[in-house]
């Protein structure tokens, strides 16, 4: 085995140990990454739902109130207004959700799932848990889901949900009297939660990482290249000059030059030191000769 094959060897092997460590901690990387990104995301979508629901609280409910006692209008409750407003925007994003899931909702449409169900009770029983993160796998791929509890504080809230002689006959003309009732107060009662799909972000952190392998992979084949003409012509080839010249010199020949020195590296050390065995031996040979 030559010295290029060995060198070559060796430089792939460290290569491919490198590669392997370095694709590992660059995915570990762009994962962490692309699940900040998917947080960001959600939390956008939660803060756009809790500004609905402030401006509806804030600014359109008061303008409707006196209305309320004629015709009960959906449009006056905060939570469906939010859910209103984003369900437009999943239109052009359908694989993104926003919903007011509650265990006891006046709205049978916002009654929370099997899955909803066990995000609202983790908030239930851990009254310091302010926000809820996990992941969720389903038919069309993983999904990031983040939520907050919807906590009862305001006591107003129970004039329409404690229990139905106290709400608004209008409210209970549309929705009955056996949905949204028995709230209690600092009741946890539901929670706001925000699907986003992996699938977007994470096809993005392994694209970035196939460019991130193959960048570096063009950079080693690259330099392995030029490092294996530099070692043809600062190494091999002075070796193999000098390797043709001892063999011309042990075969008996008389008219060998003297191996050509530029600089002073260890291939012309090398040299030197042929070149004064060369003369050397030449010498001894005179001698032989004279006696």
């Amino acid at each position: 085995m030559g010295l290029r094959t060995k060198f070559n060897l060796v430089m792939v092997a460290a290569f491919l140990i490198g590669l392997a460590i370095a694709a590992f901690l660059a995915r570990e990387i762009t994962i962490e990454e692309a699940r900040r990104q998917m947080l960001n995301e959600a939390t956008l979508i939660m803060r756009s739902g809790t500004a609905v629901r402030s401006y509806t609280q804030n600014e359109i409910r008061p303008l409707i109130i006196d209305q309320l006692a004629v015709r009960f209008l959906p449009h006056s409750v905060p939570s469906y207004s939010a859910q209103t407003v984003l369900h437009q925007l999943q239109k052009d994003f359908p694989d993104y959700s926003y919903k007011e899931a509650a265990l006891n909702p006046t709205n049978p449409a916002d009654r929370a799932t099997n899955w909803e169900s066990d995000v609202i009770h983790a908030f239930k029983n851990d009254p310091k848990l302010a926000e809820f993160v996990g992941i969720r796998d389903t038919a069309t791929g993983p999904f990031m889901t983040f939520a907050r509890p919807f906590r009862l504080t305001d006591k107003a809230c129970l004039a329409c949900h404690s229990t139905p002689a106290a709400a608004p006959p209008t409210m209970v003309d549309l929705y009955g009297n056996s949905n949204g009732f028995g709230w209690q107060l600092n009741d946890v009662i539901g929670a706001q939660i925000v699907s986003v799909p992996m699938s977007v972000a994470l096809n993005r952190a392994n694209r970035s990482l196939l460019a991130f392998v193959g960048s570096l992979s063009a950079v080693f084949a690259v330099m392995l290249v030029v490092l294996n003409v530099l070692m043809h012509f600062v190494i091999l080839r002075p070796i193999q000059q000098i390797t043709a010249l001892a063999r011309d010199v042990s075969g008996g020949k008389t008219d060998v030059p003297e191996y050509p020195v530029k600089g002073r590296d260890e291939i012309s050390s090398l040299g030197r030191s042929f070149n004064l065995m060369h003369r050397s031996l030449q010498n001894a040979m005179r001698m032989l000769e004279g006696t």
